[in-house]
């Protein structure tokens, strides 16, 4: 069986942050979000192979990542885009995949973005026992976030509707970016573009595809994030870390108080600061600061400041309610107090 991360977003959302570093890269405690699922595919033996399909901005930034990592699985499979307005879409970039690197197996499909509490294991003792198309389900628990997802409705496990991204959702069960599929079922990804059908999300070919044949879901509890913005990003973070916080020996913390949910990484300078549900990227200086529900990005530097919801970039100085971004990416629309 083969195995294929999706790792192809620019996470234009989460700018300044992941402008210059793929959002898969972000940490998650000690890890990050992809090394956690290549060490889950890492461990099962049914996967021979896992190809890391990514765009040519982000090819150098993988290979250098994997070849400082101790997985032997992965490897890199470039789309040849550079820009959001490039992309083939996921289902397009799928197809070009398995045509590029030659796949006739059956597939497992996951993104490199989402943070999942279930074993990626289980879900292929499932898929094995169905020897069918499945996807893995979650109740979002609000029909307002389900109008951002494909919607599931089942018969027991087996889907009998799947709408993607529906305007008026009749349930909270959506489908999450899991997909389990046998080879004979990949061999229609050709018919389904050459259709014209949308070759942007995954669920709109599952959709197509349980009209054709049977399609299962693996229904989980827990915990799923799909990180795609900062609130998403925080809010993984704080489920990993449940309440506790996550602090560099490396750190200088002097005056400082570290409230929940904050990860400070190696080399950060926190004097005189209040810190709630943040995360502090190498190298970076708060003095005098009040910060909350925020992300600082690498050797930035700032003081006398009370910031929430910020989005702060790498190398970016702000001082005083002033800031000069010494080349870097800047913030992006924090709420200043």
């Amino acid at each position: 069986m083969k195995a294929v991360v999706l790792a192809g977003g620019y996470a234009t959302r989460m700018w300044p942050i992941t402008k210059h570093r793929p959002k898969m890269f972000l940490p998650i405690g000690d890890s990050t979000v992809v090394d956690r699922i290549f060490a889950e595919l890492e461990a099962d033996e049914r996967i021979d192979e896992v190809y890391v399909s990514t765009n040519e901005r982000f090819a150098a930034d993988f290979e250098a990542h994997l070849a400082d990592s101790e997985f032997e699985k992965p490897r890199l499979s470039v789309e040849e885009t550079t820009d959001e307005d490039e992309k083939f879409g996921v289902v397009g970039a799928l197809a070009q995949l398995i045509d590029r690197e030659g796949v006739d197996d059956d597939l497992l499909v996951i993104a490199g973005d989402n943070l999942i509490s279930f074993d990626v294991s289980e879900f292929l003792d499932y898929f094995e026992e169905h020897e069918a198309p499945t996807l893995a389900a979650y109740d979002v628990g609000s029909r307002e976030k389900a109008k951002s997802y494909g919607l599931v409705d089942l018969e027991g496990d087996r889907v009998v509707d799947f709408q993607e991204k529906p305007d008026d959702p009749k349930s909270t069960l959506v489908s999450i970016a899991c997909y389990a599929f046998p080879r004979n079922s990949l061999s229609l990804l050709p018919t389904y573009l050459e259709e014209g059908n949308n070759p942007d999300e995954p669920g709109w070919f599952v959709q197509w595809l349980q009209n054709r044949e049977p399609t299962y879901a693996y229904t989980f509890e827990g915990a799923w994030y799909d990180i795609g913005t900062p609130e998403s990003y925080l809010d993984a973070v704080a489920w990993h870390l449940d309440g506790d916080s996550l602090v560099a020996d490396s750190a200088t913390v002097e005056g400082a108080t570290i409230g929940d949910n904050v990860h400070v990484m190696e080399n950060v300078t926190l004097e005189d600061t209040r810190l709630d549900h943040a995360v502090v990227f190498p190298d970076a200086t708060v003095r005098s600061g009040d910060i909350r529900r925020s992300i600082i990005d690498e050797g930035t530097h700032i003081e006398d400041l009370d910031l929430a919801g910020a989005l702060i970039g790498a190398h970016t100085t702000i001082t005083n309610g002033t800031d000069g971004t010494d080349g870097s990416d800047g913030s992006d629309g924090s709420d200043r107090e």
